[in-house]
């Protein structure tokens, strides 16, 4: 990267963390279950609630056990299941159209993380209608208080649930984008684990790598707090030491309620400290090809931790002893060496490849740019990288596809 960018990226950084103790953030207040929700509703003065979910959702039938309470306590609500794995403009524009014409003034985000970002957005245009979603990108363009907004995790990945971002694609470029405005932090999350029981096992495990790439990004950022530290903290832990059981036994309780735990508090440290590369590359694919985004992470993660290199070992080497994988006395190189390969290792257990069959070499150029443009100078990332330095985090993956398909010719 350029010099006079790098000071650029390092200033406004550098700005924003010194401003963070002054800044509306905020957790969501929990609810243990959706039996919650009525009460929630109607002591903010609520009565007609629109549920945003996907189909998936809709066709296991999650949602209606949550209409069903709404209905005994004689609150209105309707449905919109049509939202995709990367919520677009155009599920935006048909939730709103619903909402408004169904005279709604409450939103529930029932999903992952594509309905509650759907949600978020909806919100949003709520309350200001005459401006489209590519004005409100980036920080603190939404101002406007929104509609009572309640988030409902079914999987254990995302954090949405406790985030100021939505994330929505273009629906004509498939350009994808955050908007980020405190106002977009849901004010209830029903962290239910009997809604995560029906999650398949492969969807546990790259929701679950997801929610450990908010809080190993959360925690090896430069804006760092002591509170998102211990929040990041807790949130590896939880999910080294229950992923594997909820991948194996799905209706495990115990574990489904443990990673929903994770993934909350892993929520609550990169709303405050931020993302970095993994994430900007993740959401570039996703708006291109439609990859999901816990998928995209999960691929990603070892790859950008190695990319960065020495700078985060010291880090990677607190990680890697609060999960029990190194001591005081492991050195740095070698500590983080063993978390990236443990994160390498679940990988292999979970089935999760290291290649992105749909990358073009063709659309790499503009993957990098999208990349870029989202992450500097808003991440504090621990190494800086322009669009020609991301261009290689793709390239790899195409090499090692070129290699893999090599072996399997081989085989």
């Amino acid at each position: 990267m350029h010099t006079i960018k790098k000071i650029y990226c390092r200033t406004f950084q550098t700005a924003f963390k010194l401003a963070l103790p002054f800044l509306p953030y905020r957790k969501p207040k929990i609810a243990g279950s959706v039996k919650a929700i009525p009460g929630i509703v109607t002591s903010k003065g609520a009565s007609r609630v629109l549920i945003i979910t996907d189909p998936g959702i809709k066709k296991l039938g999650l949602t209606d056990q949550l209409e069903r309470t709404l209905s005994s306590a004689g609150i209105f609500s309707c449905l919109y299941a049509k939202t995709v794995a990367n919520p677009t403009t155009d599920n935006v524009a048909e939730a709103l159209k619903l909402y408004q014409t169904n005279a709604c003034d409450a939103i529930i985000g029932f999903g992952g993380g594509s309905s509650m970002d759907c949600a978020k957005a909806v919100g949003a245009r709520a309350v200001k209608p005459r401006q489209s979603l590519e004005k409100m990108k980036g920080i603190l363009k939404v101002h406007k208080k929104l509609p009572l907004l309640i988030a409902i995790p079914t999987t254990a990945g995302t954090g949405s649930e406790t985030t100021l971002a939505a994330v929505i694609t273009d629906a004509q470029t498939r350009h994808k984008y955050p908007i980020n405005d405190f106002s977009l932090i849901p004010r209830y999350a029903v962290l239910d684990p009997k809604v995560t029981l029906s999650l398949p096992p492969f969807v546990t495990a790259t929701t679950g790598l997801d929610a450990l790439t908010h809080a190993v990004e959360a925690y090896i950022g430069n804006s760092t707090t002591h509170g998102t530290r211990q929040d990041a903290i807790t949130a590896v832990k939880l999910i080294f030491e229950n992923l594997e059981t909820a991948y194996q036994d799905g209706q495990n309780l115990e574990a489904r309620k443990q990673m929903l735990r994770a993934a909350f508090f892993a929520g609550c440290a990169f709303s405050k400290s931020y993302v970095g590369y993994v994430h900007a590359v993740a959401h570039s694919l996703g708006g291109q090809y439609n990859i999901p985004h816990g998928l995209a992470n999960a691929v990603l993660l070892p790859l950008v931790l190695e990319a960065y290199g020495p700078v985060i070992h010291k880090k990677l080497h607190r990680l890697a002893m609060e999960v029990g994988l190194a001591d005081r006395n492991t050195p740095h190189p070698e500590a983080a060496l063993r978390f990236i390969n443990a994160i390498k290792d679940f990988k292999i257990k979970f089935g999760i490849g290291n290649t992105f069959p749909e990358l073009l070499r063709e659309d790499i150029p503009k993957l990098a740019r999208y990349a870029d443009k989202e992450a500097n100078p808003l991440y504090p990332v621990p190494v800086l990288m322009d669009a020609q330095e991301l261009a290689g985090l793709y390239t790899a993956h195409l090499a090692s596809s070129a290699s893999d398909n090599r072996l399997a010719n081989c085989s």
